[in-house]
């Protein structure tokens, strides 16, 4: 039932979007006709960012992990506004330095298994790929490879917008990390303060959802086609204070059974997930916090079927949970903000605690792994000497829900930069 509602969702907005464009195209002549011409390079806008950390681990249940420097990610961004209705935009992302092939020895999986992973060592990766139409100043439609618009980690994304020298430990488990899907989504305003996204995008596949990460790994990035024989609806709603200060909700729903690479299961596998949030500032003090909570339909059946995959899949063939939990939050101080003169640059000082489970309920004979529920304490520095250029240091002391070796400790210093 709801793979039709969802298809004639799709169907009807496809509709309102090609009806839009030939409705406006002759009052967009009009209108471009009598605005003064401009340079070609006033159309693009070009901006980029960049992540480099080094990590010195000391983790109890793995005491020979070495210590690593991770070119974690570089972005490029280009928008092109072609007229005054319509514009384009793209992201380009490359992943730990391009790509190649690596070998990955992995002696935390399920139950102790130790076996070795033949992975991408890069990618280089066409993060985004869509084009928007404005109906009004606010409401518009988005359609291509766009972000999924739920959880905090899609908005604040940029090295200058979050503390952590990584994306948030909680949401970048749980959810794919810089989640993008294709699809269409509108996009609007109601009144100055109220924001909202609704849209359709392709499901996921639940082949890849395992013990440690719930479903993070099933947005089908491994794959040279992206399966749509499952789609899903995503919602949002944000209430706004002021740049960057909003509360909100969002939430996902969609099958997760049919965009498998094979039809090996013979159940629904429906995922639903909702999350609350909140970002906030009152010098010389900036919060943020989140809850998240999703739950997977028949997952004993998704857990069995999974572990009869091939290994040429490269997944986990874990056990996957009923159900993950989890929240984060986080409190900077800004000292420059209590100087009669405020030096250039800024300078915060943060705490940050992140508490999940993977696991938070199991299904059927699926054991409930200890392992997996996972408390993560975090404090640290950023200085920016200028708006575009950020450099952190941190701790984190991380806490397994195991008895013995619980303690995973790892510092870390990064820089990041944002240039546009």
């Amino acid at each position: 039932m709801f793979r039709s509602i969802y298809t004639a969702a799709f169907i009807t907005l496809l509709l309102l979007l090609s009806f839009t464009t030939y409705a406006q195209s002759m009052l967009d002549s009009i209108e471009e006709a009598t605005v003064k011409p401009s340079h070609w390079y006033d159309k693009f806008t070009v901006s980029s960012y960049g992540v480099m950390n080094y990590n010195n681990y000391n983790w109890q249940l793995l005491p020979q992990k070495r210590n690593d420097i991770e070119f974690e990610r570089a972005v490029l961004e280009l928008s092109y506004r072609p007229s005054k209705k319509w514009s384009f935009n793209t992201e380009l992302e490359i992943e730990a330095g391009g790509t190649g092939v690596a070998i990955e020895f992995d002696p935390l999986e399920e139950f102790g298994e130790y076996e070795y992973e033949v992975e991408k060592g890069g990618e280089i990766w066409l993060e985004q790929f869509n084009f928007k139409y404005d109906f009004s100043p606010n409401f518009n439609i988005s359609f291509g490879r766009l972000k999924v618009p739920f959880g905090l980690i899609g908005f604040l994304d940029e090295p200058t917008e979050y503390h952590t020298t990584n994306v948030s430990d909680m949401e970048n488990t749980i959810l794919p990390t810089h989640w993008t899907e294709y699809g269409v989504m509108l996009n609007g305003r109601l009144g100055k303060n109220w924001v909202w996204h609704a849209g359709i995008v392709n499901g996921l596949d639940g082949s890849a959802f395992n013990s440690a990460n719930f479903i993070k790994r099933g947005n089908q990035r491994r794959f040279e086609a992206t399966n749509v024989n499952d789609i899903a609806g995503v919602a949002r709603l944000d209430y706004e204070f002021g740049y960057e200060k909003f509360i909100g909700i969002s939430g996902y729903y969609g099958n997760t059974r049919n965009n498998r690479p094979k039809p090996d299961l013979q159940f629904d596998a429906n995922l639903a997930m909702i999350e609350a949030h909140v970002v906030y500032e009152l010098e010389p003090f900036e919060f943020s916090g989140i809850v998240l909570y999703g739950a997977l339909q028949n997952s004993e059946a998704v857990s069995i079927a999974n572990r009869n995959l091939s290994n040429n899949l490269n997944v986990k063939r874990t056990p996957v949970g009923k159900s993950a939990m989890g929240w984060s939050a986080e409190v900077a101080f800004e000292p420059f903000d209590l100087l009669k003169k405020h030096p250039n640059g800024e300078l915060y000082l943060f705490v940050r605690v992140d508490s999940y489970d993977t696991q938070f309920s199991t299904q059927g004979l699926i054991f409930d792994n200890p392992r997996w529920d996972r408390n993560t304490y975090t404090g640290g520095i950023n200085y920016m000497p200028n708006t575009w250029l950020v450099f952190k240091t941190q701790f984190a002391r991380q806490y397994l829900g195991i008895v013995e070796n619980k303690i995973q400790d790892t510092f870390s210093l990064g820089f990041g930069y944002y240039i546009k």
